[in-house]
């Protein structure tokens, strides 16, 4: 029987990303603990970790959902700019008692579907018009990470190189323009400034937890066969490294190791959007 290389990435994938996803999870529930966060507040990471791995082992067998992340992205991304902005700035859409950053929850599963709908006009369409919103928002981390996938995407494209030319100064003005933007957010400890805390307690744990952080970034490199899976695991990866350096360099939630459920679910949800395109390419072989 001939073996699908991309089922084979798909299920070595999954696996691995659930192992090093939660560890990463609970060294930061570590680090909250012992800093004196409610329990309240970190366990929401463990609670959301359980539901997003339920929630992308669905994605993961519908062919089909990919693309939905992808059409409802600026949608709900719209939705936050009705709702009440702290300190001026729209990233959130409450859900009752759950105060959820729509961009983290959204865009790691919609990159994907960009990349496996990237022949497809209305596909980039929703991409611009998502990158457009967090622009207003404004969200330079997610802005940027959006776009540094749409670049990966655009530059693995089949299209005249003075389209892809035009598409990645577009889409760098568009980030730029983020950062540009009055952003008055000061950081929280447990969120955006985790691994600082981290430090200063454990070295050896903040190393540890950076280094899950790490290693849950590049899995979805595993995923490396020919085709439409290829293009959507690179821009995957560079989504997840750029949304994880970003605290670097502002007052942005450190994903997974941080407080905040909403990239819990959000980095699951792109592995589930992952494997289904992976699990897809048996009607897409030599796909380029």
């Amino acid at each position: 029987m001939t073996r699908n290389p991309s089922i084979d990435g798909a299920r070595r994938f999954l696996p691995g990303f659930a192992l090093t996803s939660l560890l990463a999870v609970a060294a930061g529930c570590v680090i909250a603990a012992a800093h004196d966060v409610p329990t309240g507040s970190w366990a929401r990471n463990l609670a959301a970790w359980i539901v997003g791995a339920a929630a992308a082992w669905a994605v993961a067998r519908s062919p089909g959902a990919p693309r939905w992340f992808l059409l409802i992205a600026p949608v709900a991304l719209a939705g936050t700019l009705l709702n009440a902005p702290q300190d001026g700035v729209h990233r959130w859409i409450d859900a009752g008692p759950l105060h959820v950053n729509a961009a983290f929850v959204l865009l790691p599963a919609a990159v994907v579907a960009l990349a496996a709908l990237r022949k497809r006009r209305l596909g980039w369409v929703a991409a611009a018009l998502t990158l457009g919103i967090l622009v207003l928002q404004p969200d330079a981390s997610q802005a940027t990470a959006l776009g540094a996938a749409m670049l990966v995407v655009l530059a693995l494209l089949r299209a005249p190189a003075a389209v892809r030319a035009g598409g990645a100064v577009a889409i760098m003005l568009a980030v730029a323009g983020a950062w540009m933007r009055p952003d008055p957010l000061a950081p929280v400890p447990e969120v955006e400034e985790i691994i600082k805390l981290a430090w200063r307690w454990s070295p050896l744990m903040a190393i540890a937890a950076a280094a899950l952080l790490a290693a849950t970034i590049l899995l979805p490199l595993r995923i490396a066969t020919p085709g439409r899976a290829t293009v959507a695991a690179r821009a995957l990866c560079v989504y997840f490294a750029a949304v994880s350096l970003a605290p670097a360099l502002g007052a942005f939630p450190v994903p997974l190791v941080g407080v905040g459920m909403s990239s819990v679910l959000g980095f699951w949800l792109g592995a589930g959007a992952l494997v289904a395109v992976a699990r897809s390419t048996r009607n897409h072989e030599g796909e380029p």
